[in-house]
């Protein structure tokens, strides 16, 4: 990975989730307007700033894969780089090859820095082509831009 390592700001930690986060994940994840569906709280992480929940990220299992998903900041936490950790934290959690979906050219660009590059369909494992061949005949259907992309480990 070439981006440098970010640390939490002062009166932040980093975290599982726990039970009671779900409420605060779902608005989390509704702000971004992301999709609400398959929230388990017991995968993901969360980042806690002055008692209060800045930010989540979700890793998914699926048979020989895992999903970064539902990665969002709090408004009022922006700009303090807890993007970039949370990110560069969920990539050193994962355990199996590492996918995601984003919408626009903007997150593509920001997930491209930590290593992630766009695959097709077909390039995925099998237990992923139906979930994001699904987003991929939205991106046809709605002309909503869709790039799925996989973690390359050995990104310089």
């Amino acid at each position: 990975m070439n981006e440098s390592h970010f640390s939490l700001p002062p009166k932040c930690t980093i975290r599982p989730a726990l039970k009671q986060d779900i409420k605060s994940i779902r608005r989390l994840v509704w702000s971004a307007k992301l999709d609400p569906t398959q929230l388990r709280w017991e995968q993901f992480w969360v980042i806690e700033c002055e008692g209060k929940l800045a930010a989540c990220g979700q890793l998914r299992n699926f048979s020989g894969a895992q999903e970064l998903g539902s990665l969002v900041v709090a408004k009022d936490w922006r700009d303090r780089n807890l993007g970039t950790y949370l990110t560069q934290y969920l990539i050193q959690q994962a355990t199996e090859p590492l996918y995601l979906e984003c919408l626009g050219k903007r997150l593509a660009a920001f997930y491209s820095r930590f290593g992630f590059v766009a695959v097709s369909v077909q390039d995925l494992p099998q237990s992923l082509k139906f979930k994001f061949g699904l987003s991929q005949l939205a991106k046809i259907l709605f002309r909503i831009p869709v790039t799925i992309m996989q973690y390359q480990e050995n990104f310089l």
